[in-house]
């Protein structure tokens, strides 16, 4: 494939799209190419670092940090590789309309978005694993205090 080429998978929903990606998951621009790289390290190193701590009855944890290490992993390996993330997966599921607001000395100008950005198998992985350490921390406990 060639750069920006996209295959039809399920007609406009689900197509094959070759982009590289110099940002983060899903599109996001928040920082240089050098700010991912050094982000992508400090995850592998957090994720490898509460994989080994958390208790081995925690399964859902050793899960959810696996995923967000391969996930970071495969991402910095495409970064070592071609510079920028390689990313393939593009969907048409969402469309996200917020209108310009202004709320005091606050000028939000609006956000559109009419298609989701193209990503990789990595950036799931990465998110999966973070919802799930999200849903583990915040989920109630057998035995702890509910009131009634």
């Amino acid at each position: 494939m060639k750069m920006g080429e996209s295959i039809s998978v399920l007609g406009n929903f689900f197509r094959l799209t070759y982009v590289l990606n110099p940002g983060g998951a899903f599109g996001t621009k928040l920082g240089s190419n050098i700010f991912y790289t050094i982000l992508s390290v400090l995850a592998i190193i957090v994720a490898v670092w509460f994989f080994f701590k958390s208790k081995k009855e925690e399964k859902l944890l050793h899960l959810a940090f696996s995923l967000v290490l391969g996930g970071a992993l495969g991402n910095l390996l495409d970064r070592f590789r071609y510079g920028e993330v390689l990313d393939f997966l593009d969907c048409d599921f969402m469309n996200i309309q917020i209108p310009p607001i202004k709320f005091g000395f606050i000028d939000f100008s609006g956000f559109y978005l009419n298609r989701w950005p193209v990503f990789n198998i990595a950036d799931s992985a990465v998110t999966i694993g973070m919802l799930l350490i999200l849903w583990y921390v915040i989920r109630p406990r057998k035995g702890a205090f509910t009131p009634d």
